[in-house]
């Protein structure tokens, strides 16, 4: 009988980890986004997933395009989305380029995975994407509705987390002890179940002080007590949160503000 493999890598690169206008806001010269400290330069909130030869993108928002040249991806497993706004789903045309790498020699449609909610909008902001005649270099997509319990995407289960966003839903997800977290403002305790065991939590957190659709800081380190991981990081941050060097100051032990480029390693 073949023993359990406990040695199996899996590394989450943190792409983007800044809130809808990204860090720093156009216009605006507060400290934040007048820093030098690279970790105060956050683009759209999205994240890489790599397992087993396998790597997923959560969220494909407006900065897909720099993220994929800034990590010298070339091909993808599948794209999973969280949910339809546009700072999530802005840059999916940008897949064109991972359908046609060194063409002609490589081909390569692109898998999304996402709710029926946002399945539709991606089907309505990209409909030439899905057109019965379709012109040259359009995007290959496949879309695919993630169901309510866990699902495998070649090899590799996921688990999808439920929450909720304001008045929408928004799904979240469980890789092996790796979970991933944005855009949340309430989660039922079903849903958090799912996430015990996790030895990586990613939790969004926009800024200190209450807001109507997301997790405070406070909010986020409620939930990042309740699954107690071995260690949680903080993702959709606006310019309110104040500079990577003095907010970090400010979190419990095992608790880090993610910045852009940041990789972290676990072994399952």
């Amino acid at each position: 009988m073949l023993l359990p493999n406990l040695n199996r890598e899996i590394v989450l690169t943190f792409l983007g980890t800044g809130t809808s206008q990204g860090v720093p806001v156009i216009g605006c010269r507060c400290p934040v986004c007048t820093s030098t400290d690279s970790k105060d330069k956050r683009l759209r909130t999205s994240a890489m997933i790599e397992t087993s030869g396998k790597r997923f993108i959560i969220d494909a928002g407006p900065d897909f395009r720099m993220q994929m040249l800034r990590e010298g991806v070339d091909s993808i497993t599948a794209i999973l989305l969280t949910h339809f706004h546009k700072d999530h789903i802005g840059g999916i045309d940008d897949v064109r380029a991972l359908n046609y790498v060194n063409y002609p020699q490589r081909i390569q449609n692109i898998d999304i995975y996402a709710k029926k909610d946002t399945i539709e909008c991606v089907r309505k902001d990209y409909d030439y994407a899905f057109s019965n005649v379709r012109y040259r270099g359009v995007p290959l997509i496949s879309l695919h509705e993630i169901p309510s319990s866990s699902f495998t995407i070649e090899g590799v289960e996921i688990i999808p987390i439920q929450g909720t966003h304001s008045i929408f839903s928004v799904t979240g997800f469980r890789i092996g002890p790796i979970a991933y977290l944005t855009d949340f403002k309430s989660i039922a305790e079903t849903e958090v179940e799912k996430l015990k065991g996790v030895s990586t939590l990613v939790v969004n957190a926009l800024r200190f002080s209450s807001h109507d659709s997301h997790f405070s800081v406070s909010e986020a380190l409620e939930l990042i007590s309740r699954v107690s991981p071995q260690k949680a990081y903080l993702t959709h941050m606006s310019h309110e949160i104040g500079t990577h060097t003095w907010a970090s100051e400010r979190l419990p032990e095992n608790v880090y503000f993610a910045y852009d480029t940041l990789k972290v390693f676990n072994y399952f």
